[in-house]
C-alpha cells in the first residue's frame, strides 16, 4: 500500500496556493477604497510597526531597493509617509507613516475580506479542525 502521508512542503504549497489565488477580490476592494496600487498598501502596512530604512522596507515588502525608492517617493508626494534623517546614523533615512498614511492603512485593514467559496463550503467540523490546526501553527 503506497504511503499517503503528505510532506510539509506539499501542504504548505497547497495552503499558499489557496490563499494567493483567493485574494484578487480583496485586493481590488482595497485598491478601490484607498485609491492606491496594492504595492503601495503593502509598503504602508510594513510601516505600522514604526520607521524603517528604505533597505529594510524594500526587504519587508519583497521589493528591490530602486522599486521601493520609487514607491516611497510616490507615497511621500501623496503625504502618506515622510523620510527623515536617522539621528543614530545620519547617513541613513528613516521612512515613517504620517497621520494620513495611518488613516489609509486603517481603511485598507477595515476592508472586508470574506472567505473564498471553497472555505465557506466546508462543514462545521472541517472548519473547526482547520481552525485548530492553524491555531497550533500560530504558537
Amino acid at each position: 500500500m503506497p504511503d499517503d502521508s503528505p510532506t510539509p512542503d506539499e501542504v504548505w504549497r497547497m495552503l499558499t496556493t489557496l490563499v494567493m489565488d483567493s485574494r484578487d477580490v480583496y485586493r481590488r476592494a482595497v485598491i478601490e477604497r484607498t485609491g492606491l496600487p496594492f504595492s503601495r498598501i503593502r509598503i504602508l502596512r510594513r510601516l505600522r510597526g514604526g520607521p524603517l530604512t528604505v533597505k529594510e522596507l524594500a526587504h519587508a515588502a519583497t521589493m528591490d531597493a530602486p522599486a521601493a525608492t520609487v514607491a516611497i517617493t510616490d507615497l511621500e508626494e501623496r503625504g502618506l509617509v515622510v523620510r527623515e534623517i536617522d539621528a543614530a546614523n545620519r547617513r541613513r533615512k528613516l521612512v515613517s507613516l504620517t497621520d494620513t498614511g495611518r488613516e489609509v492603512v486603517a481603511t485598507a485593514l477595515a476592508t472586508p475580506d470574506p472567505a473564498p467559496p471553497r472555505v465557506t463550503e466546508l462543514s462545521a467540523g472541517d472548519l473547526r479542525t482547520l481552525r485548530d490546526l492553524l491555531h497550533k501553527l500560530e504558537h
